[in-house]
């Protein structure tokens, strides 16, 4: 995965990685970027070198065999240009994008050019999107995710997962838009009515988890969905601000 650095550990790479191994794959992590955040904001951040990217994952894929790819925060737009370097040579690879913009407390993590970027370069290859209600809107073009999630599809994606974690009521509705007649809707039952720093980044993760161990796309959805429950049954305070979900409870394969 390629994944931006959360030093409270909510979120970011270390989410990444304790979801990935908590489902029974092998995380191999990238840092994409470095942030000032901490449960409540992120203040700051800045980008790795793309060349040191770029050779990092080179060595990698020399080694070990890579079954899928999950990215989050990315930086900045040369960062995905390295990133779809790699990709266009592993054509098979299936890519999970988490499309970090902004962080629950507004903090920006990505300028217009990261976005476009995002949206031209990576959204096309990408097998699945999973966009927040906000983020969605935003890269849609449309507060309606059905329109929203059309508009995406015909710039390239080939399914988004619309998630409402950030809704309200009983239930978080998380809907899969594809190029099926209709889309393929679940409901979650909402735990609290807590704010979670890194529920993003844990259920993408958990998605590429899943289809790294050869689960379908929407076996990988609902294994991920169940996963992100049980993580926020137990979550942990750890600072002053949202939530963080316990990801080293035992998952039961």
């Amino acid at each position: 995965m390629l994944s931006g650095l959360d030093p409270s550990g909510g979120a970011g790479i270390q989410a990444d990685i304790q979801a990935i191994t908590s489902l029974g794959a092998h995380p191999l992590p990238l840092l994409s970027c470095l942030t000032v955040q901490d449960t409540s904001n992120v203040e700051g951040a800045e980008a790795v070198a793309p060349e040191l990217i770029r050779r990092q994952l080179a060595c990698l894929a020399h080694d070990v065999p890579i079954h899928a790819v999950k990215t989050g925060a990315l930086g900045n737009a040369e960062v995905v240009e390295v990133l779809m370097e790699f990709l266009d040579s592993h054509p098979q690879l299936p890519v999970i994008v988490d499309p970090v913009i902004k962080a629950a407390g507004g903090g920006e993590l990505a300028d217009e050019q990261l976005i476009k970027a995002m949206k031209t370069r990576l959204f096309p290859r990408a097998e699945m999107i999973t966009p927040n209600g906000e983020e969605l809107a935003l890269l849609g073009g449309s507060d309606d995710s059905a329109t929203a999630a059309g508009n995406l599809m015909r710039g390239g994606c080939e399914s988004v997962l619309a998630t409402g974690g950030h809704g309200t009521g009983i239930h978080i509705i998380n809907t899969l838009y594809n190029h099926a007649p209709e889309p393929m809707v679940w409901e979650v039952e909402r735990v609290g009515s807590n704010e979670y720093h890194g529920t993003g980044c844990t259920l993408a993760a958990a998605i590429s988890a899943g289809r790294a161990c050869g689960l379908s796309p929407r076996a990988a959805i609902s294994q991920a969905q169940n996963y992100v429950h049980r993580t926020l049954l137990h979550a942990l305070q750890v600072g002053k601000g949202q939530l963080v979900p316990d990801r080293g409870i035992l998952w039961e394969r």
